[in-house]
């Protein structure tokens, strides 16, 4: 049997390996059971689908990405909870923080997979270079927390040490911090409420010497205004948005389009349509096919 520490780092290998999981988190959902929730692309695909089933079996939602999972974290106090205004939502900024267009032109996979921070999968680097992923966690968080877009503050935070902060109606301000490390959120879906010896080194306060924060620049990053504008149409917007990153990461990373063609291509095809109203599950798949074949036809 598996003890708790071979269990989250069996989890943690499954978090890298990003597989859309929409129909495997509706199947948990409707068994009545709580779900730690590791796959964003289910509530970007499917937000509306997701939410609606849990309301509907009872259970709960628990986030392992390891921003909303510190979220999350800074809402436990129920009664603060109801006087939630913002969330400060970090981001690392990925390996091309600070550079703009003209300096991300000739950048190659192997520039893009130099996370500075965190060790991920190939298609999650990608998307940090690109600050897709921050745009998908956004998406994401409209959908756990219940807050409009405009609500969510991207603010980069480049030691990856604060996880991510929400601000009450007095304006006062409560964060989450700790070593970068997958397992510190995996651990805590795994045994909440409760809290458990962790298996990840502790923050050293005598050896952290700088904090910084920064704005994310989504004027060069065009998959984190795509990622926005994805969610303010609403319906199939963000579902769109993600088949086309996801096809369009898959070519950059066979060389077939450029670093910058990426935010190029998510942002035409959320352009392309207004997105808007009610879907099922089957029109979910269906729109991430149309998404995927646009990627193809505008190379």
């Amino acid at each position: 049997m598996l003890n708790l520490s071979d269990l989250i780092d069996f989890l943690h290998k499954l978090v890298e390996d990003i597989i859309a999981g929409l129909g495997a988190s509706l199947t948990a959902i409707e068994s009545g059971h709580d779900l730690a929730l590791a796959n964003k692309e289910s509530l970007v695909t499917g937000g509306h689908l997701v939410t609606q089933a849990v309301a509907k079996h009872g259970v709960k939602l628990l986030p392992v990405d390891s921003e909303h999972s510190a979220i999350f974290q800074c809402l436990q106090d129920k009664e603060s909870a109801k006087s939630l205004t913002k969330i400060l939502l970090t981001a690392s900024g990925g390996p091309f923080f600070g550079m703009k267009t003209e300096e991300l032109r000739g950048k190659t996979k192997a520039d893009a997979l130099k996370h500075p921070n965190w060790n991920m999968g190939a298609k999650n680097t990608i998307d940090s270079a690109t600050l897709k992923n921050k745009g998908l966690e956004l998406i994401e968080a409209v959908w756990l927390f219940g807050l409009p877009p405009e609500k969510i503050q991207i603010v980069v935070q480049r030691q990856s040490i604060v996880h991510s902060a929400v601000q009450y109606s007095d304006n006062s301000i409560i964060a989450q911090l700790g070593v970068p490390d997958m397992r510190i959120p995996i651990q805590y879906a795994l045994t909440y409420p409760a809290r458990v010896p962790g298996v990840v080194p502790e923050l050293d306060f005598t050896t952290l010497k700088l904090l910084t924060f920064d704005v994310a620049d989504e004027e060069t990053f065009r998959c984190l205004a795509a990622c926005k504008k994805a969610i303010k149409k609403g319906g199939l917007g963000p579902c769109a948005a993600n088949g086309a990153n996801e096809e369009a990461v898959k070519l950059f990373l066979e060389d077939k389009i450029g670093f910058l063609d990426i935010g190029r291509l998510v942002e035409a095809v959320v352009d392309s349509d207004s997105f808007g109203g009610d879907y099922t599950l089957a029109d979910v798949y269906e729109c991430d096919k149309m998404a995927r074949a646009f990627v193809r036809a505008h190379l």
